[in-house]
């Protein structure tokens, strides 16, 4: 077994005093905010709070199925996040199917928006929560709140380098190559990505998948380095601005709520969409939008799969952690409405 991680190497590594990283792990004052993250983080990274090593047996794997029937609170833990709560088109879908599959189970919920504070159990008893599901980004100190308490934990859409634990996603980098697979497929050879990557993991995973479907073809051109965040109106403004001999056949946006800020830009520069430049998403929640394609998420699905991940989890406490995901369906829009078309007038 490998020796513990201290402070001072957490220090080496964040490249802070020791005494630093002491007052942030002990919830000293001394310390900004910002630092005291910093210093989390990596000390997470480096594994100071990982528990014991589990110690497998060579048995069968264990069935598939609930073993008993589960009683007690679940907390749903929304992000401190204007764009991800359950009015949300995308993230309201996902703690509907965390809540119906829950109610099935008989099972009482309990939703949290992300404290501002990482001391989230101050004002909850831990003892009375029996799982917790995270839907979105939550912030790293309240995960490692979370580890630390052994509660067993699901995050749906989100993981952190700094913690180990179940996840559910959908099938982003697959789903996207497929999705510029059918672009290239369509005659298109100039590209640019559109997105806010430091927001979430499935962004990033998207962006990869589109940037290996590109090398592959040998069509990756220089990436406008505005167009990948951190605001989405840096990204319309990065478009308005944008030379027109500089604008690409096709626009792929990580969400279809960026790519309805990127029609709206180029509507504004009085480029022909989709005839001289065309706009891809990604979810399916902005259906009356000359998009041309996306893909079609079953968001409540995420959420059943996040609940019986967690039951799952709850039965065997001692099985290796795992990251599931989920294929999702392309969607062409041209296809797709001309079928509806069909179908509505017969």
């Amino acid at each position: 077994m490998g020796k513990k991680v201290t402070m001072q190497q957490i220090a080496d590594a964040a490249g802070v005093s020791k005494f630093a990283v002491s007052r942030a792990l002990t919830g000293k004052p001394g310390v900004s905010e910002q630092t005291r993250d910093m210093i989390v983080r990596t000390a997470g990274q480096l594994g100071y709070f990982k528990a014991e090593p589990k110690r497998y047996s060579v048995e069968p794997q264990p069935e598939r199925v609930n073993k008993q029937s589960h009683t007690g609170t679940i907390l749903i833990l929304f992000p401190n996040i204007r764009s991800q709560n359950r009015s949300s088109l995308y993230w309201g879908p996902v703690f509907d199917g965390i809540s119906a599959r829950l109610n099935e189970q008989g099972m009482d919920i309990l939703t949290l928006t992300e404290p501002s504070s990482d001391r989230m159990f101050s004002v909850l008893n831990p003892e009375a929560i029996s799982g917790i599901i995270t839907v979105g980004s939550i912030s790293t100190p309240i995960l490692l709140e979370i580890y630390r308490l052994q509660i067993p934990l699901v995050m749906v859409d989100h993981e952190d380098p700094a913690i180990h634990g179940d996840t559910v996603f959908t099938d982003n980098m697959k789903c996207m190559k497929e999705l510029v697979l059918m672009l290239v497929g369509k005659g298109y050879r100039r590209f640019q990505f559109a997105g806010q990557l430091p927001d979430a993991a499935s962004f990033r995973e998207r962006w990869l998948g589109y940037r290996s479907v590109l090398e592959e073809m040998q069509l990756l051109g220089t990436q406008q380095a505005e167009l990948l965040g951190p605001d989405l109106r840096l990204i319309q403004k990065a478009i308005i601005e944008m030379p027109i001999a500089d604008i690409p056949e096709v626009i792929v946006c990580a969400n279809d709520h960026t790519a309805v800020n990127v029609l709206r830009a180029l509507q504004n520069r009085g480029v022909s969409v989709p005839e001289r430049c065309a706009v891809t998403g990604f979810d399916n929640t902005s259906m009356d939008e000359p998009i041309l394609a996306t893909v079609h998420i079953n968001k409540e699905n995420l959420g059943i799969r996040a609940v019986d991940q967690l039951l799952w989890r709850m039965d065997h406490p001692d099985e290796p952690y795992e990251r599931k995901l989920i294929y999702s369906e392309l969607v062409v829009r041209d296809e797709y409405n001309a079928v509806r078309e069909q179908l509505e007038g017969e």
